[in-house]
């Protein structure tokens, strides 16, 4: 499989980039590359080899979650352009 500047003209105006034909040649060039050293992966014997989906033991990381008290309501709502018996008044979205 190979990346033709047509391509990378359809990325492009997929990301909304505009690109000169120079960078359109350049990134075609640079995905090719890209995409001839990841076919280099297929040549390799992984027979017997678990799969992983990390390289690296993960744990979490993330503190306990604790019970605090929350702010009282009419200290929020100081914050709030609009409120309404306690809540947050924004505008309808449905009709």
């Amino acid at each position: 499989m190979s990346i033709t500047v047509k391509d990378v003209e359809h990325v492009a105006a997929l990301a909304r980039l505009e690109l000169t034909e120079e960078e359109k040649d350049v990134y075609a060039g640079q995905l090719n590359a890209i995409l001839k050293y990841a076919e280099q992966l297929n040549a390799l014997d992984t027979e017997g080899v678990e799969p992983t989906s990390h390289a690296v033991p993960l744990f979490n990381v993330m503190r306990e979650d604790t019970v605090k008290p929350s702010i009282p309501v009419e200290v929020a709502m100081l914050n709030a352009p609009e409120e309404e018996d306690g809540q947050f008044k924004v505008p309808a979205v449905l009709e």
